[in-house]
């Protein structure tokens, strides 16, 4: 009798679940075993609105924080992440975070123009990979679902001598030692695929471990490294980590959890210029990563100049996450800029403008980019003590665009906030 009730239970939630994207394992009989002390008295149809209840949450809802999620994906075994929320940082806690990000954005890619499933159209490869949707983040990822290879990304960019990359990178937790190793280079030519270990003719390797990070340049016709290494806030297996590398002609600073874990004065050979970026991954030693919001602009700009004399300053570097208005911690840089200013010039008042792209209804952008400018104003009130009296907000939504909202790159420049002396 037991044998046929975990049978039909088996036939029945997997005929449920067959109209959907996702792929769901579970295990009846442990379901069943583990419930039946408390539910003995219950009915096999109760039984199975449970087991449905904790796969799918009640009404369709989102699973339970503890459950195990298995992304859209064509390669389950690889993308199985736990749930998890981590609480909001406070601003004050990112004192150390002193980058502050351009007017000019370089580079991105979040892979929102990517179908799930299918490798991403600006990227090759000689491994296996393809862009997933995750249950701890928001966004397309692009699955590294192998243990070595090289993913290149195949456009050209215009890499500065001082420029911030940023991105999102959340490890999986099986095996090797490498998140991910992320190469900066040059090259004499285009060339989709340069195998090399050391591609090009100079690069830059930023080694994204679980125990430690590293720094790497080189250059053809030296054997030399010039290397830095630390074990200060690595990154976290089946967590949402944001690493931020600033390049400073031939300095490197690397940030992560509120702190700068890196600081090399000379980790890149002189005369080096970069204009390709890829992802490496070595045999017995990657774990291997899901990979979003790879962003590269240039870097700190002349606030006080921007402020004081042009009377407006475009910022990229006051961070939200995805239609909400609580400004993230990684944004202490950028706000700091703005009250020093303010503070060296104690009769200057401010407005604060959100704007927000296109995607979603009129109304609600409007709405967002009026609660982000708000909040953006309680911070330099609260966090950095200037004077709520000096500051006006006001949000323009989707209605002043600077770019046409065509890509995500065109996206990202109409998200910002700017500041404007009144």
């Amino acid at each position: 009798m037991k044998r046929k009730i975990i049978f039909y239970l088996a036939a029945f939630i997997l005929s449920a679940a067959g109209t959907t994207q996702a792929q769901i394992i579970i295990n009846p009989k442990k379901v069943l075993e583990r419930k039946a002390a408390d539910r003995v008295n219950k009915t096999i149809d109760k039984a199975a609105d449970q087991v449905l209840d904790s796969i799918t949450g009640k009404n369709g809802t989102a699973p339970k924080k503890d459950d195990k999620v298995i992304v859209n994906s064509k390669t389950a075994a690889d993308t199985t992440i736990k749930k998890g929320n981590d609480a909001q940082q406070p601003l004050q806690a990112f004192s150390n975070y002193d980058f502050v990000p351009g007017e000019r954005l370089i580079f991105l890619d979040d892979f929102s123009q990517d179908a799930v499933g299918d490798f991403p159209a600006l990227w090759t490869t000689d491994a296996a990979g393809e862009v997933n949707t995750l249950s701890i983040a928001q966004g397309h990822w692009l699955n590294l679902n192998s243990t070595e290879g090289n993913y290149w990304m195949m456009k050209d960019i215009a890499f500065p001598k001082n420029f911030i990359l940023e991105m999102d990178i959340v490890p999986k937790k099986k095996g090797g030692r490498f998140a991910a190793d992320l190469v900066l280079f040059g090259e004499a030519s285009h060339s989709e695929m340069d195998k090399n270990g050391d591609p090009g003719i100079c690069g830059l390797h930023i080694t994204i471990a679980t125990s430690y990070w590293q720094t790497t340049g080189y250059k053809k016709g030296t054997t030399e490294k010039l290397t830095g290494q630390s074990t200060v806030n690595v990154v976290e297996p089946e967590k949402l980590n944001h690493v931020i590398v600033w390049v400073q002609n031939r300095r490197v600073r690397i940030y992560h959890k509120g702190a700068k874990v890196i600081d090399i004065p000379t980790n890149i050979y002189e005369g080096s210029e970069f204009k390709r970026l890829c992802i490496k991954l070595y045999r017995g030693a990657s774990c291997a990563s899901f990979i979003s919001n790879i962003k590269v602009t240039d870097a700190a700009p002349d606030m006080r100049s921007k402020l004081i004399t042009e009377g407006k300053i475009v910022s990229y570097g006051v961070y939200f996450d995805v239609n909400k208005d609580i400004v993230k911690p990684e944004s202490y840089g950028t706000l700091k800029g703005i009250a020093d200013v303010l503070n060296e010039n104690p009769r200057v008042k401010i407005k604060i403008v959100g704007h927000t792209d296109a995607d979603g209804a009129d109304a609600a952008n409007l709405d967002l980019s009026k609660r982000r400018a708000a909040a953006v104003k309680a911070e330099l009130s609260k966090t950095f003590g200037i004077d709520a009296a000096r500051m006006e907000t006001d949000g323009k939504g989707e209605a002043q665009p600077v770019a046409a909202n065509d890509t995500p790159s065109n996206k990202a420049l109409n998200r910002r906030v700017e500041f404007i002396k009144l």
